[in-house]
């Protein structure tokens, strides 16, 4: 494993952990050369979920582009790390459990809407005025009534 910091490729590992639902092995690491310390995530490499977007264009599904997305949407928040990584955990691992790996994007964005509106009320917003593309004040203002 090379460092991110000094690029050393000799590290040791300090703390393994599983995930809760064993789909991932978190590692802390300390580099040998700076002493510096980072975390890495084992996955089991799966088939690869294909994402078809509004325009018919398909794509791999990109766990670092819904984490971004996230944590855009969450910026000055009570929304933690831990919480957009749980998040991003529950899409993939319901994505996965479909009996089809092609999925639209609007089916993504909503799952990940509905665990946003449950998790905080302001990240949801944001988050529903990019993905559902409000136009205007109006279509703002329903989706705040409807959380009211």
């Amino acid at each position: 494993m090379k460092c991110p910091f000094c690029e050393h490729t000799e590290t040791e590992v300090v703390e393994t952990r599983d995930s809760e639902d064993l789909a991932s092995t978190r590692r802390r690491r300390s580099c040998v050369k700076c002493e510096k310390r980072f975390t890495t995530y084992e996955r089991v490499d799966r088939v690869p979920l294909i994402v078809i977007k509004k325009d018919g264009r398909k794509e791999h599904f990109d766990r670092d582009k819904v984490k971004k997305g996230l944590l855009k949407s969450s910026e000055k928040t009570t929304v933690g790390i831990e919480e957009i990584d749980k998040i991003v955990d529950e899409v993939e691992r319901e994505l996965r459990g479909l009996d089809t790996t092609e999925v639209d994007s609007k089916k993504i964005g909503q799952m990940i809407a509905t665990k946003l509106k449950k998790t905080d009320k302001i990240a949801y917003i944001r988050f529903a005025s990019v993905f559902r593309r409000f136009v205007d004040v109006e279509d703002f203002e329903k989706e705040l009534q409807k959380l009211l």
